[in-house]
This record gives structure tokens, sequence and C-alpha cells, in this order.
């Protein structure tokens, strides 16, 4: 029975389709049996997926292959947009994944939504992409499509990130000489923007462009440049580098005009493993405790903060008054 179920899971890339288990011999008793046992779980009629795959698999990972399973049991041809081609793009979200899916409709009316699924009216999208099965708009029009279409945060966060990635990718290949597709830049998206003109969300998209920062190098990074947008305090410079004792270092966020460090102290550092370099957890928070103490004498001040406190505007609002950190000037009302 194992061997059923992970070949199943190899051939399919961690999705088990019914059809395959009733081609093996199992009948629906059988299959039953399985899901109580917890040796597979339902992702959809139809779907299934290895018990403790689905147990240790991230949210983004689940919604990834409910999304992969809606596609390959769908009777037409959709086009997957929004929140369903942003996680097969690989995006980070911060908040939680749709119950269902989503997808671009040319035809319909104004937009329609059932429990499992959303569609969008817009234009077509003239270059979609085929990841793992799914077709999805591109890159470029998934962010323009989730900035006008979810809040500032959601928006900056994913586009920050493909910036950040663009910008990695293009210093990649400069240095191996190879020559890649176009990079993707504020000046392609506001194109793409208006190429799509959203009837909604036009200003939204707009914004979040021109905020985005490739510079902020994950999604907490970008948490915390949005929250001082949005709650009125000055925005740091960012990637700044100190040379200290023939050392060079790089700190999230420098305000220049207190000499002030700040750092967003999420968890990657401690569990990815590039991050951690053949590292264990104790080294790292080692290491980094003596970054801040190499640091900490160059500035005036220095601190740090994660995810529990910047997801929480009223707590930051505090914590960032509390620490000196400077307001932006007041905005004339137009």
């Amino acid at each position: 029975m194992r061997d059923i179920l992970e070949t199943c899971d190899a051939r399919y890339d961690g999705l088990i389709p019914a059809e395959a288990l009733r081609a093996s011999g199992m009948n629906s008793h059988a299959v039953d049996s399985l899901l109580r046992r917890g040796e597979i779980v339902r992702i959809r009629r139809g779907w299934y997926a290895l018990g403790p795959l689905w147990k240790n698999i991230s949210a983004d990972g689940r919604y990834r292959l409910f999304v992969r399973a809606t596609a390959a049991r769908a009777e037409r041809d959709l086009m997957y947009s929004h929140h369903s081609a942003a996680v097969i793009h690989g995006l980070p979200l911060i908040g939680p994944w749709p119950q269902g899916v989503h997808a671009i409709d040319p035809d319909t009316a104004g937009g329609s939504s059932s429990r499992l699924l959303t569609t969008h009216r817009g234009p077509a999208d003239p270059s979609p992409v085929v990841i793992d099965g799914v077709r999805a708009t591109s890159l470029s029009r998934t962010l323009i499509d989730m900035a006008a279409t979810t809040s500032f945060l959601v928006g900056v966060t994913m586009i920050d990130y493909v910036l950040h990635c663009e910008a990695a990718r293009l210093n990649a290949g400069q240095r191996s000489g190879s020559v890649g597709a176009p990079p993707i830049t504020h000046s392609t998206l506001l194109t793409e923007l208006e190429r799509v003109h959203p009837r909604n969300g036009h200003r939204a998209a707009e914004r979040a462009i021109m905020f985005a920062d490739g510079l902020s190098a994950n999604p907490g990074e970008s948490l915390g440049r949005v929250r001082f947008e949005e709650l009125g305090f000055v925005i740091p410079e960012l990637q700044v580098r100190f040379d200290v004792d023939g050392r060079t270092y790089y700190v999230d966020y420098f305000w220049r005009g207190v000499r002030k460090i700040g750092e967003f102290d999420g968890h990657i550092k401690y569990t990815r493993a590039a991050e951690m370099a053949g590292r264990d957890i104790v080294q790292v928070v080692i290491d980094e405790k003596d970054r801040e103490s190499v640091l900490r004498p160059e500035v005036n001040s220095f601190d740090r903060w994660g995810w529990k406190l910047a997801l929480s505007p009223p707590a930051f609002y505090r914590f960032l008054m509390d620490k000196g950190v400077p307001r932006a000037p007041t905005r004339r009302r137009s």
C-alpha cells in the first residue's frame, strides 16, 4: 500500500488522483480507511496528497497543491490569476490564501463566484505561462492584478520580492556573461498597468508600484516599510553599508538624520540553510549579537523587531514612537 501511494505521489509531483488509486485496485472503502488513518488527505474531490506531506508543508504549499488539483480537474481551459497565479509563481503572501481559485474570463459580465472559483473580468493576458500544468497569467500581469485588488501591504510585498529577484538575476547574468530576458522593473510594471487598465484599483496598483523597492530583501522588511508609510514615519534608507574594522555590514533600515539602525528579526535566518551557511542556530544567534555589538558604536541607536510586533499596527506604532523613529512631515490633504 505504501509503495502504491509513494509511486503516485512521485508520478504526479505531490498529487494523487483518485483514478490512480482505483487503477491500483483500491475501492472506496480502502481509500476511506487511508483517510481515517491520516495516510492521505483529500485536497478536493478526486485529488489527494500524502498525509505526512500535507502536515509538513507550508500554507503556500497547500494552496499551490489545491490550485494544481483544481486545474487538473477543470472541465475547461482556464487562465488562473490573482492569488492562484501568485502561488504558482512562488510569490510571498502576508496573510491567508483564499479557499478557492481565481481565473480571468474576458467574457464574464463583471466577475462571478462559486464556492471554489472566482472569475474576474479583464483583458486576456497575451503572454500566459504554464507552470506545473497550470496555465496562469504572466508574472507582471499577476503583480498588477494583485496590487489592484488586494491591500497595499500585499501588493508592495509581492512587487518588492520580484524586483529583488529580478535585480539578483540580472547581476548574476552580468557576472556570468549570459543574457536573459529583460528584467521586470518599475517601468515595465507601469506599462503593464496601463495595458491592463483595471476598472477598479488603478491608483492602488500605481501607488504600490511606485512605493516598491527591490532593496527589501524579504517580506518582513517589506512589512516594516509599509508600516512606516501607513503609520506616518519617515521611510528609511535600505541596505546601507557600514565598513567597520575591515569588515562590511549591510543593515535593513537606516534613518540617517538621527543615525538610527532598524533590523527586522524574522525566523528565516535561523532556519534557512542558505542564511545559516552551515552554522547551527546557537552560532547564528551569537553571530547576530556580535554583529550588533560592532554596529552599535557607529550609530546613535539600534533596534530590532519581529513579525508579531510589526503585524499589529497599534503595537508597532507605540514601539516606533518609544524608540524615537522620526515622524514624517504632515501631508496636506488635497
